[in-house]
């Protein structure tokens, strides 16, 4: 998903609630959910992703196969450091620095933060500001993965998204800190691919018994 405030929608006001993007993008959604699909997040897309499972599950539409997330701590969990999407400009570029997920010569460049800081805010205002709300949890499966050094999201904090679903749960740990989807992208690719895979084979035997 292309978010207002990036890319193409820069110029757009930035969405800083994770129930506002839902909002936004469950029309779009909805007509491509005549097939088995997945929900992927990372981050905090991985909140922007479990809120949307749940609003389909509450909402009686098509549930994802599979709901997969990496590098966040699980929904009903609190964030392991300060938010800092309020702070002053100069403490929010080196709360930036200190994250290590934004380069150097961007953090550098006044002018080019002058145009993504609005951005780079209201996706920490989804990450940082979220609330959890206790809901009935998911009937979906839910496949977690985390980064050996990451220090956002350790092994136990992915773990419990466990929690989230009555459905079949995996956790995969990866080498690499936070931005391990980066780092470790081939490995990260390889196995959400054979995971992929499985899922479209557990769903094939499905409809077969089913018809």
């Amino acid at each position: 998903m292309q978010l207002p405030g990036r890319e193409m929608r820069q110029r757009e006001t930035p969405i800083a609630n994770a129930a506002d993007i839902v909002d936004a993008v469950l029309p779009a959604l909805i007509p491509l959910m005549d097939r088995p699909f997945a929900v992927y997040g990372h981050s905090m897309g991985a909140i922007v992703a479990y809120e949307l499972a749940r609003r389909l599950q509450q909402e009686g539409h098509p549930a994802p196969e599979c709901l997969i997330v990496s590098g966040r701590v699980a929904p009903q969990r609190p964030l392991t450091r300060a938010p800092i999407n309020h702070l002053p400009h100069e403490e929010f570029i080196e709360g930036l620095r200190q994250l290590d997920g934004t380069p150097a010569a961007v953090l550098n460049d006044s002018e080019l933060m002058s145009l993504i800081e609005p951005m780079l805010r209201a996706d920490l205002a989804v990450h940082e500001d979220y609330k959890y709300q206790h809901e009935p949890r998911l009937q979906c499966d839910i496949l977690a993965f985390g980064g050996l050094c990451d220090p956002e999201a350790g092994r136990d904090d992915v773990a419990a998204w466990r929690d989230a679903t009555d459905g079949l749960f995996g956790l995969q740990m990866m080498p690499g800190g936070h931005f391990f989807i980066r780092s470790a992208q081939a490995l990260f690719l390889r196995a959400l691919s054979i995971e992929l895979r499985k899922m479209m084979a557990r769903s094939a035997v499905q409809e077969r018994c089913a018809s």
